[in-house]
């Protein structure tokens, strides 16, 4: 190699896109899963940036971008709606489209047209429904129907009401069954993972050897198979209540705040906009606009 030639650095390998069979994979692998939520396009991106493995479009988002009490007021063209806007945002990690309450209990008819509607509209690679039950029977429709389902047991935010509120599930031995009955039949309806929200880590610890699917955890311990947070909490974004179980990464909502301040602030002063931020004319224009300008104004002054 002669003097003062110059290696060009590689560029970054290009990830594989995430499917069902490397999530499979990295299970039996060991190596743990990341999932995020993500309701937007610039979410999405950051997302992908971030390397994730799956990013679900939750609906949390009914809280956390649109302003309801609960996640049970959002409707499925809302969600339809922010499915697609991070659909365009990813290329990568798998993407999983919430199904909203009252979209999918009703009849396997119902469910089955409702998933449709998540691959085909919004570009989803799968979906996700909450608890077993009835809604395993839904689940294995929609799996026979060819659209891959997420499952989702313990603490389900669309029936808290039921449930006694936003609290830990599973905690006598006896609520704790029924939480891995429906893992189980979730499991047995053909779910590519299920995720357990809120559970004891004793339980999680237990039950996994039972689970052959992926596991994804939100507050259930260090037992699953991976673990997932809304991105408005870990980042600080979402001004709401917070539950226990999330750590936040960062402070993007205070960052947020103090950037428009100073912006108002500026405004206020006059001190923006700066000459760099301005576009220009030439001079012989402005001179030409100046004499259009004093024409029109001495014709209006004589109208």
């Amino acid at each position: 190699m002669s003097a003062g030639s110059r290696v060009t650095p590689a560029p970054p390998a290009k990830r594989k896109a995430v499917t069902l069979s490397s999530l499979a994979e990295k299970k039996a692998l060991g190596e743990p899963i990341v999932m995020v939520t993500a309701y937007d396009y610039p979410s999405a991106q950051v997302a992908e940036e971030a390397g994730v493995d799956l990013v679900l479009v939750g609906d949390s988002g009914a809280m956390t971008v649109l302003g309801y009490p609960s996640t049970v007021p959002v409707s499925l063209e809302e969600m339809l709606m922010l499915s697609a806007a991070a659909r365009r945002g990813l290329s990568t990690p798998l993407l999983v489209g919430d199904l909203p309450f009252g979209s999918y209990e009703a009849s396997d008819e119902q469910a089955i047209a409702t998933a449709q509607r998540f691959v085909k509209d919004a570009g989803c690679d799968a979906v996700k429904l909450e608890r077993g039950g009835v809604c395993a029977a839904r689940a294995k429709a929609i799996v026979d129907a060819g659209i891959p389902v997420m499952g989702h047991v313990g603490l389900t935010p669309q029936t808290a009401t039921a449930l006694g509120g936003y609290r830990s599930q599973g905690r006598t031995a006896e609520r704790a069954m029924q939480v891995l009955e429906d893992a189980l039949a979730l499991q047995e309806a053909g779910c590519f993972a299920i995720v357990f929200e809120a559970v004891p880590s004793e339980f999680t610890e237990l039950v996994m050897p039972l689970i052959e699917v992926p596991v994804i955890g939100i507050g259930a311990g260090p037992a699953t198979d991976g673990q997932v947070l809304v991105f408005h909490d870990l980042l600080g974004i979402y001004d709401g209540h917070a539950a226990r179980f999330v750590k936040r990464y960062g402070d993007v909502r205070q960052a947020m705040i103090e950037g428009v301040e100073a912006f108002a602030r500026e405004v206020r002063e006059r001190r923006y906009p700066e000459p760099e931020h301005g576009y220009t004319m030439a001079p012989d224009e402005v001179a030409r606009l100046r004499g259009l300008v004093s024409r029109l104004a001495a014709d209006r002054a004589h109208a």
